[in-house]
Formats: C-alpha cells, structure tokens, sequence
C-alpha cells in the first residue's frame, strides 16, 4: 500500500495501526494535506494547535506534525504534555487559531492511532473541509524561505478554568457525595481528579497512570472495557463512576450500584437538567441511533429536537447553523454548545456531579425518575464483526422488505442512516408510557462489521429482539 493510498480521512481525520499503516511517512502524508488546506483556505498566519494523548508514540507523531507545517510557514502551538482532544480544541477557538490537529486514535484499540482535524470554531470539521483535506494528499508541500516557529505551549489553564466556571463546585461539595473518576489510562488522567481536589470534593481516581498498552482493555467506556469500574464504584462506595474514553472527549457512567448508566441515559439526565435549571434556549439535536426519550423531554419543554445521521459531525453542523442547546450520539459524545461545539467528557463528568448535587439524587435515583416520568426506556447494540459479503447480504435483505422479527409485526420502516425498524411489542403494552421498540442494522462502510442497535420498554424484549436480529443476519451465510 503506497502512502497516498493508506491515508483517508474519515469523519474528522485518519486512523490506522501503528508501524503498520501509521507510519511517520503517512503522518507526514496527512499532515502535508492539512497544511495545503490551511494554506489555501485559512488564515495560515494565525497558526495551528497540536495536541496528542497517551497512546504509543503520540508526543512523537505530533513532533512530526509541527514540523511539516513549520516548514510551510505555518506557525505552531505544539501541546507541551498530554492533551485531552476537547482541550485542543478550545485552544483553537481561544486562540483564534487556523485550526488544530489532534493525535490520538479516542477510543480504538491501543495498536491504533490516528490524526484528527479541529477547525478554527473549536470543533470537527465540516465533510466539506475534510473532502478538501483529501484533495491534497500526495501533493508535495512547497517549504516556506523562513520556516515558522514551533512554540510549546500548556493548554490547560484557560481550558480548566472554562469547566470549573461552568459548574457549581460548591454544591457539588455540599452534596457529600464521593465520586470513583476513571480515565481509563486515556488523556483525561488528572483533570477532573484536579478539579474536585481543589474543590475539596470527595474523590478516587481510578485507572489513571500512563500505560499506551491499555491493559485488558479498549479505552471505550462501555462494557467489558468498565466492569472494573463498576466493581470499584461498590467497593469505594462512591455515588456514582465518572468515565472518560482514550482522548476525553466521551463519557461513560456507573451507578451506585454498580449499574451501567449508558450514554443515552447520561444525555437525558443532562437534557431533563439543563431545561429545569438553566432554561437556555436552544434547540436539541440526536442522532438516529438514540434513545427516544430524548424526544418526549423535549416535547414536554417545547423544544424542537432534530434527528441526524450517526457522527458527532452532524450535531457540530447543527450547532453552526442553528441555536442548539446539547446535541449528542449513542457512542458517549454529548456536546453542549456554550461550551463548544465540540462533544467533552471531562465537562459532562463535571455536570453529572453537579446535577446530582442540584437534584440530591444518586446517579441510580436520576436514571429512575426519568425512567418513571418518560417510560422505561432500554437499550441495547451488538457489535457483528462479519465478512463484507454477509453483511452487505443482510442489508439487502432488509431493504427487501421485512414482515416481522422476533414474531414482532413491523410497524414502519426509516432509512435515515441505516434500517430501523418500529415493531408492535405486545409485552409493552401493558405498560404506562412504553418506550417505541425499534431496531436499527447499520453496515460499516469502512470496516467488516455490522451494528445491530435496539430500544424498548424493558431489558428482556431488547434482548430478545437483538438474538432475532443476529439470527437474520446470519441466516445469509447459509
């Protein structure tokens, strides 16, 4: 594979396996691609932030970076430590920088690594910027007469002081509630534990030394990756786990219990939150894969909510367009747009604290009472790592038409993002407010893998429904 060819940026940069395709040549291959287009379409003079995170070789990778867009003139803020991937970013906003590139590769494998782009507003950039990021690869990269200059610079102060007034720390204090934070060995280390440390806010760090291996583990905040987690939260007795994926921009959560509180609970804690306590306005924005609840808290407060495709890139295009006031998707990127428009782990850690503290409730006791007010709602996805051939089989047979799953009659059928199916679930019936039972199959268009995503009014039909899922899928191969 030649170097042009191993480079192609997804939805706000590249990624691949280190030694293997990520390579300080392909690095250099991206890197020249994104000076081109800060050349060409930004303000080059205003410079470029580069953070990297704890994974393998990241700090090196980024030297690398700096020094291609120093040779084209462009000047450099290079991150002089770890840097979380929402901290790059609000540097380039605060900065006023052309734009910001990020090594890290979030919440993949730790064989990986990638380069992901910032654009100047703090945030992914649009599919218009990354297609024209494309254009320039393998183009060679003329050297400036005067290379620009590569400052070290520290981050972290103005970004640390943007979350710590952006929450209440004195009633997260007074609530008495000691929290198990967990970095998962990711670029969040230190951040949060920091925080409530000066807030003198009840705290175990978990997880937080520097390991690039990530052992036993992917840095994503769901399960396997955090039943660790869940047996620490029990064991400390903390109210509640705080997570943070491999560059801090997602989050994950545990309950008092040990309970897993996936991310569409945690954005719907944060929704019922943010229209109760602070009524800004705004309106909400959710991808096609997340939970519906969204939908009825929403309603209830008379806030338009727009449904989009599966990518954080779609909320930020939301944000720039519109007043939105949270935005989010199933995988734990939640963004709140007078912060950035950019998804934050670390400053949804914070303000999971803090509506614990506003409301006096456990995490457990959050996710309850909202469960008991908009229906229960509960969800579920299988991840099928799969030949191109069955998948693509099973999506053909989807879009051929399906009469039912799991003996459930299909109601109707959306194509948004993938195939979701509405199914008659006679075992929600009977229940005061039932969740919508619906299932979602969405191939891959990168990777030989299939997600199979389901939502109903209880953990028993869920999981019923995704066993039928699986087996359609598989009936191909036969």
């Amino acid at each position: 594979m030649n170097e042009v060819t191993a480079v192609k940026f997804g939805t706000d940069g590249w990624r691949g396996i280190i030694a293997d395709d990520f390579t300080y040549a392909n690095v250099r291959v991206a890197a020249r691609a994104i000076a081109h287009y800060v050349l060409a379409h930004e303000d080059a003079k205003a410079g470029v932030c580069i953070g990297y995170d704890t994974r393998f070789g990241s700090k090196s990778f980024a030297r690398v970076v700096a020094e291609v867009m120093a040779e084209a003139g462009i000047p450099v803020a290079l991150a002089s430590k770890i840097t979380p991937t929402p901290e790059l970013s609000f540097a380039v906003r605060g900065r006023k920088a052309a734009g910001g590139v990020m090594i890290t590769s979030s919440h993949n494998p730790a064989e990986w690594n990638g380069v992901k782009y910032k654009a100047s507003y703090g945030g992914s950039g649009k599919p218009s910027i990354i297609a024209s990021i494309e254009t320039y690869l393998g183009k060679e990269l003329p050297k400036a007469a005067t290379p620009a200059e590569i400052e070290e610079v520290d981050f972290s102060a103005p970004y640390i002081a943007a979350l710590e007034a952006f929450v209440d720390l004195k009633a997260i204090k007074a609530s008495g509630y000691r929290f198990l934070i967990d970095t998962m060995y990711g670029a969040g280390k230190g951040y949060v534990a920091g925080i409530f440390e000066r807030a003198g806010i009840p705290y175990v760090e978990f997880r937080s030394e520097l390991n690039p291996a990530f052992p036993g583990i992917n840095p994503e905040p769901i399960m396997p990756h955090i039943a660790a987690t869940r047996e620490a939260v029990v064991k400390e007795k903390c109210a509640a786990g705080l997570i943070t994926d491999g560059d801090a921009d997602r989050i994950g959560s545990v309950d008092e219990h040990g309970n897993v509180v996936d991310a569409h609970k945690i954005f719907a804690v944060l929704l019922q939150w943010l229209l109760t306590r602070k009524d800004w306005p705004g309106d909400v924005t959710r991808a096609f894969n997340t939970t519906k609840m969204l939908d009825r808290i929403a309603a209830k407060y008379g806030r338009k909510l727009h449904e989009h495709g599966i990518g954080f890139k779609y909320v930020c295009d939301l944000m720039l367009e519109h007043e939105i006031l949270i935005g989010g998707e199933e995988s734990g990127g939640v963004g709140i747009s007078k912060h950035l428009p950019e998804r934050d782990g670390l400053l949804n850690s914070l303000l999971l604290a803090n509506v614990m503290a506003d409301e006096k409730k456990t995490l457990g006791e959050l996710v309850a009472a909202l469960q008991a007010e908009y229906g229960e709602h509960q969800y579920g996805r299988v991840d099928m790592h799969i030949n191109d051939e069955l998948k693509n089989s099973a999506i053909e047979r989807a879009r051929a038409g399906v009469s039912d799953i799991a003996g459930l009659k299909v109601l109707r059928i959306e194509t948004l993002d993938g195939i979701k199916f509405y199914l008659e679930n006679p075992a929600c019936a009977g229940k005061p407010n039932a969740a919508e039972t619906w299932l979602l199959l969405r191939a891959s268009g990168t990777e030989p893998l299939l997600r199979v995503y389901c939502e109903s009014c209880s953990q028993e039909s869920v999981e019923m429904v995704l066993k039928a899922a699986q087996a359609f899928v598989m009936a191909g191969a036969k």
